[in-house]
């Protein structure tokens, strides 16, 4: 009865909190005065926003070239291709050139290569001086065989200074219950919930060929390597479900702002804790999951590594850039670009995110709030099924321009700055 009575009470903060957070990623931006709708999009004031492509499938990460050729990796084949190259001239596109076979989402350029992957493998394709994939070419298969099982199957990739390539393999379960119903430990963890690091260079790599790098991570879209401490940084996907499988224990609200969506600065043999840990956002501590004993008041083992940044929950992270260009203003020199792909489980709050957010960075770490750079992908409809745009993937342009990828609707954006 205590327990009830108390969730009660707790009601009205909670509904404050969220009206608060759903606010941020509304339609006016969170750093002051912005300007209206560039291209659809409320963005700061300084900048602007234009549609560079349209109706281009279903893009998902991009990387720019020198030469402002801009790869777009699709999440399916269109026209029996999956990587597209426009060729970027100031606010125009042109579509270039089109080659693989294999949709999917991670893609990254290093050392004369140009990296993909698709949902179990990762490929390489030969780069000229010109950092053009020749017509015809055939990639070289640097890992196969991952885990790819109905749920979180995309594999994000990033390259580090070093000669690795890092991939994410996401969690094919909400929270490992179904795998584990006595809870006697996730069983799927040797080979999934993880980052796996394999040489950029080797082919035909298996999970044995590779280190697990890091444990606990259910799913991470967003992953990128930050040059200032050359560090390997993740976004992951909370949990979902806690007021659904324990309505003793959290309220509708609390279950809809937790648990928080997390930034985590990796090293190796890092464990970030999933199935059994959960991020607290308004507690600022990891929490043990209520399938592990958890109650939502107690904290979790400290062997757990914490985030060094959270937003709230079921904002799906899906893009993650460190800016290093000098176009922007000073105060985004180093900071991270986080796209946000939108909720669906926010109920009863209204659903939130499909935004992209900025983060202030000092010293290779997160330094201050987070704010809204830009926002309206949506319109009026923040919903997976009625949103008119969805953030998914992030590029910097050799300029400082920085691109953002729709998959709903195949919307490519280019955001500048003049004073």
């Amino acid at each position: 009865m205590k327990m009830k009575k108390m969730m009660f009470l707790l009601l009205p903060v909670f509904a404050v909190v969220g009206l608060i957070l759903f606010n941020a990623c509304k339609d006016a931006p969170a750093t002051g005065s912005g300007t209206a709708a560039s291209a659809g999009l409320t963005i700061p004031e300084g900048f602007s926003a234009v549609a560079i492509a349209e109706n281009t499938g279903s893009p998902r990460h991009m990387v720019v070239t020198p030469e402002n050729d801009l790869y777009v990796h699709l999440a399916n084949n269109r026209k029996g291709k999956s990587i597209l190259v426009y060729h970027i001239d100031g606010d125009k596109a042109t579509l270039k050139s089109t080659f693989g076979n294999f949709g999917g989402t991670g893609i990254a350029i290093k050392d004369g290569y140009l990296y993909a992957s698709n949902n179990t493998d990762v490929f390489r394709f030969k780069l000229n001086d010109k950092n053009e994939v020749a017509p015809q070419a055939q990639p070289e298969r640097i890992v196969t065989g991952l885990i790819g099982r109905r749920m979180h199957e995309p594999k994000a990739i990033c390259l580090d200074n070093d000669g690795n390539i890092y991939v994410n393999i996401g969690a094919y379960s909400n929270i490992c219950s179904d795998y584990d119903p006595k809870a006697t430990g996730c069983p799927i963890l040797d080979s999934a919930a993880g980052i796996w690091q394999f040489k950029a260079n080797k082919p035909d790599q298996h999970y044995g060929d590779g280190v697990h790098y890091a444990w606990g991570l259910r799913n991470v879209v967003g992953i990128s390597w930050n040059q200032q401490d050359n560090q390997l940084f993740v976004m992951q996907h909370g949990r979902d479900a806690l007021h659904d499988l324990y309505p003793n224990l959290y309220s509708e609200k609390q279950s809809a702002e937790l648990p928080s969506e997390c930034m985590f600065a990796i090293k190796k043999g890092d464990n970030a804790g999933w199935p059994y840990v959960y991020y607290d956002w308004m507690q600022n501590k990891n929490m043990l999951g209520p399938e592990y004993g958890g109650d939502g008041k107690k904290a979790a083992d400290p062997k757990y590594i914490n985030p060094v940044a959270a937003y709230p929950g079921h904002y799906a992270p899906d893009g993650l850039l460190f800016y290093t260009g000098n176009q922007f203003p000073e105060k985004y020199k180093n900071g991270a670009f986080i796209a946000f792909h939108g909720s669906w489980n926010r109920a009863p709050l209204p659903q939130a995110g499909y935004c992209v957010v900025f983060q202030p960075f000092k010293d290779g770490k997160p330094d201050g709030k987070w704010e809204v750079f830009a926002d309206g992908f949506a319109g009026a409809n923040k919903s997976p099924g009625g949103a008119a745009h969805r953030p998914c993937g992030l590029a910097q342009g050799p300029d400082g321009s920085l691109y953002v990828s729709d998959d709903q609707h195949g919307t490519i954006y280019k955001i500048t700055y003049k004073k």
